[in-house]
């Protein structure tokens, strides 16, 4: 078992983390959202939302890495009360990386196969009908699929194959300045364009009438859930890299410099995006379809559009990749725990299991496309991506939660010590009721709101089924805070 590595810089701990929190969630689901829900009125609850939700949890995953240092497959058998059963959730961490894995490689073939298609001019000149035909044509074809989401999991196993600081650090740290360089680029051009302004007024001047229109109780969940989903907590993605830090600096402040990095991606993400889609007359509420057909044809009628689209999907690219990377680099080191393997064992073993688990995704849109699991419509992506998000994610981040809060877990008190080590912002004492107690019920209403938007449409039986299904899983959860009887 080769020794732990750590951060190199503070610089390269901040990007990485952010690197898997900036996924495609900031900048393809966070416009379209904010587009659903009234622009900037949306844009201040999630604001508040990520503050009062995202921010606890995140600190909660750090203080168990660096509390433990290792990864969330031993973390809990290092840090429980002897007779607890915490270590448990372990297979909750290992069996959702794999599972978010095993949709989002082929998301970042996508993203890799638009930029090069870009890149070669084949958007360029299409109409709206021959844009639509070549997604359509790219998920019906089980070759080029594969060929895209291998090579995005053979590019970043290769890069954690060099180790944390020569590989995951050094190399996302350069791809996330990229990133940001570019992100600016874009919106600084969007910004340019003819009629931006009522885009602009619609995204960033509150109106707060859409509350009456919309709902606010459906804007205030979305903006809930958005801000819960979009910092990939819940399964030890975050957890791993707090193993790696030192204690120089609190947690608090090192968890806020991530937040902010990852809100700031979403705003500019929006900025790009909606001024550009009021510009050219297109709605920017069109859903997933916004990413992939609705943003090619907006490319089409700007000068230049071939460079912008180019560079929007370079700048998609990495903002997959750093995602995926982070998250394999937390495999990798739950493998190398659990089986004590070496790096290099730990990356080539993992790379065909990896591949192999991916296919099932890729084959469902075309050779295995009647496999419908949630209905009519679904896909195999669709089921593992409601696996993770509204199972594995909620669920998780509320065990990293009440672990490090309850007497018959890490505690609270072993939990302040160990973030208020080092200098910088200290946590704020006063908050502990709230984490405690406010944080894991927000999160059930998250999860049983989520299975209910789901599954209603199917009918009150079919909702009566998954929700006794909800309420199982969470009682499943809570036996693992369980003391083990003597």
């Amino acid at each position: 078992m080769e020794k732990r590595e750590n951060f190199g810089t503070r610089l390269g701990f901040i990007l990485v983390s952010a690197g898997c929190a900036v996924g495609l969630g900031n900048v393809w689901k966070f416009p379209y959202i904010c587009g659903q829900n009234g622009g900037a009125a949306f844009i201040l609850l999630y604001l508040v939302c990520l503050a009062a939700l995202g921010w606890p949890i995140l600190i909660s995953e750090f203080a168990v890495g660096r509390g433990s240092k290792h990864s969330v497959a031993k973390a809990f058998y290092d840090l429980e009360p002897q007779g607890t059963i915490w270590h448990r959730f372990r297979w909750f961490g290992i069996v959702g990386n794999y599972l978010l894995m095993m949709f989002y490689t082929m998301v970042a073939g996508w993203m890799i196969h638009y930029a090069l298609r870009s890149l070669s001019g084949q958007l360029a000149g299409k109409t709206p009908e021959q844009i639509g035909e070549i997604f359509s044509q790219m998920l019906l074809s089980p070759g080029t699929m594969t060929v895209f989401m291998v090579l995005s999991v053979l590019i970043s196993f290769g890069i954690c194959s060099l180790g944390l600081q020569n590989g995951v650090e050094r190399i996302t740290k350069a791809m996330m300045l990229c990133l940001i360089i570019l992100m600016i680029v874009l919106a600084v051009h969007s910004l340019m364009l003819p009629n931006m302004q009522e885009g602009l007024r619609f995204y960033l001047v509150p109106d707060v009438s859409k509350f009456a229109e919309i709902g606010f109780g459906n804007v205030l969940f979305a903006a809930m859930s958005h801000a819960f989903f979009t910092l990939s907590v819940g399964i030890g993605a975050m957890e791993i890299f707090g193993s790696y830090l030192t204690r120089e600096h609190r947690l608090t402040g090192e968890a806020l410099n991530i937040l902010l990095l990852d809100t700031f991606v979403a705003l500019m993400a929006g900025i790009i995006i909606i001024p550009a889609c009021f510009a050219y007359g297109v709605q920017p509420d069109s859903g997933p379809s916004l990413l992939f057909i609705t943003l090619p044809n907006v490319f089409n009628h700007m000068a230049g559009g071939r460079l912008w689209g180019s560079a929007f999907f370079v700048f998609m690219s990495f903002a997959a990749l750093s995602t995926v990377i982070a998250v394999f680099e937390n495999i990798l080191s739950m493998t190398m725990e659990v089986f004590h393997w070496e790096r290099k064992k730990a990356v080539k073993i993992n790379i065909v299991a990896v591949i192999l688990l991916s296919l099932p995704a890729v084959l469902g849109f075309n050779l295995l496309s009647s496999i419908q699991p949630l209905g009519s419509g679904s896909s195999i992506m669709d089921l593992e991506d409601f696996l993770v998000s509204y199972n594995i994610l909620p669920l998780g981040s509320m065990l990293f939660v009440l672990f490090c809060t309850k007497k018959n877990g890490w505690g609270w008190d072993n939990f302040l010590r160990e973030v208020d080590s080092g200098t910088g912002m200290r946590y704020p004492r006063f908050v502990r009721p709230y984490v405690k107690y406010g944080v894991p019920a927000l999160i059930i209403i998250i999860y049983l709101k989520g299975y209910y938007d789901m599954f209603s449409p199917a009918g009150k039986t079919s909702l009566i089924v998954w929700m006794c299904v909800a309420l199982a899983l969470l009682a499943l959860v809570f036996s693992f805070t369980r003391t083990k009887k003597k």
